[in-house]
C-alpha cells in the first residue's frame, strides 16, 4: 500500500466543492445565529450544536481524503459507507434545524429568524445533494450505515435525540419520569450498535453474534417505547387541553405533542428494525 500523500482532488472534485460549500454555509449559519443572541432555548442550543458539529465532521472527512489517510482506514471500516452515512445524518440534522427555526423563530418582522432559516435550508440542500450523488454512484458501497438497516438505526438515534432535547429540564409526574428513562436507555445501545457495525474488524473479533445482541436490545427497546406510548399521552394530555395562547418555543403543550408524535414514530422504527433483525437471524435474505 502506498504511503498517504497530499492530493487536491478531494477539493477540486464535485464532492470536494460540496464539502467546502457545506462547511462555509454551516459556519455562516452558526455565526449569524450566534450574533442574533437568541435566548438559550433548548432547540436553539441543539441547532447551534448541529451547525458546529456537521462542518467539523465534513472537514475531518475532507482532510483525511485530501491526504489519502482514508485508504489506511479501509482496513478497519467501509469508508464509502461511513461517509455516505455521515452525509445522511447531517441531512437529517440540518433539516430538523430548518424546521425548528421556521416553527419557533420566524415571524413577519423577525429578519434574523428568516436569514438563519434560509441559510439552514441551504445547508440541508447541500448535504442532500451529496447523499443523492453518493446513492447514484454505483462504484460506492453501502454495507451498513448507508443501507436500510443502518439508516433505520440512524433514524432511531436521531428521533431519540429530538425527544430528549425536548424534555431537558422537564419536571412532571412519576409516570412521565419513567417515560424519560424509557427514551434514554435505548439511545446509547443504538449508537453502540452503529459504531460496532461500522468498525468491521471489531465486529468480526467479537465472541458473540452482534445480530443476536441487537435483537435482544431491540426487544427491550420496543417494550420500553410501548410503555411510553401508553403513559406519555395519558398523563400529558389528560385534563390538559391546548391553550389558546401557545407561542412556539415556550408552549409546554406543543412540546408534549412533539414528544408524543416522535414516540410513536420511533416505536414504529424499532418494530421494523426488530423484524429486519429477526429475518436476518432466521436465514431470510435481508433487503
Amino acid at each position: 500500500m502506498n504511503k498517504p500523500k497530499f492530493t487536491l482532488s478531494a477539493l477540486t472534485s464535485t464532492r470536494g466543492a460540496l464539502h467546502i460549500g457545506q462547511i462555509v454555509v454551516c459556519v455562516v449559519t452558526f455565526l449569524v445565529s450566534y450574533i442574533w443572541s437568541k435566548p438559550f432555548h433548548t432547540y436553539w442550543i441543539y441547532c447551534m450544536v448541529v451547525w458546529g458539529l456537521c462542518p467539523i465532521i465534513t472537514l475531518v472527512i475532507t482532510v483525511l481524503e485530501m491526504f489519502l489517510i482514508h485508504k489506511l482506514l479501509v482496513l478497519c471500516m467501509d469508508w464509502d459507507d461511513f461517509t455516505t452515512g455521515m452525509a445522511m445524518m447531517s441531512s437529517l440534522c440540518t433539516f430538523s434545524c430548518t424546521v425548528m427555526f421556521a416553527n419557533f423563530y420566524i415571524c413577519r418582522k423577525c429578519i434574523w429568524g428568516w436569514i438563519v432559516t434560509i441559510l439552514a435550508a441551504v445547508a440541508c440542500v447541500l448535504y442532500c445533494i451529496e447523499v443523492f450523488k453518493d446513492k447514484c454512484d454505483a462504484t460506492r458501497s453501502a454495507s451498513y450505515v448507508a443501507a436500510l438497516p443502518g439508516f433505520v438505526k440512524i433514524l432511531e438515534a436521531f428521533i431519540a435525540c429530538i425527544i430528549l432535547i425536548s424534555l431537558i429540564g422537564y419536571v412532571g409526574k412519576p409516570a412521565l419520569l419513567w417515560c424519560i428513562v424509557a427514551y434514554a436507555i435505548p439511545l446509547p445501545l443504538t449508537l453502540l450498535t452503529i459504531i460496532t457495525n461500522i468498525l468491521t474488524k471489531i465486529k468480526n473479533c467479537l465472541p458473540f453474534s452482534i445480530d443476536r445482541f441487537t435483537m435482544i436490545f431491540l426487544v427491550i427497546s420496543v417494550v420500553l417505547y410501548i410503555s411510553a406510548a401508553f403513559l406519555w399521552p395519558i398523563f400529558s394530555f389528560k385534563g390538559n387541553p391546548r391553550p389558546k395562547d401557545c407561542p412556539g418555543d415556550s408552549c409546554i403543550w406543543s412540546i408534549q405533542f412533539v414528544v408524543t408524535f416522535m414516540t410513536y414514530v420511533n416505536l414504529g422504527l424499532y418494530v421494523i428494525d426488530l423484524v429486519f433483525t429477526c429475518c436476518g437471524i432466521c436465514g431470510f435474505r435481508r433487503s
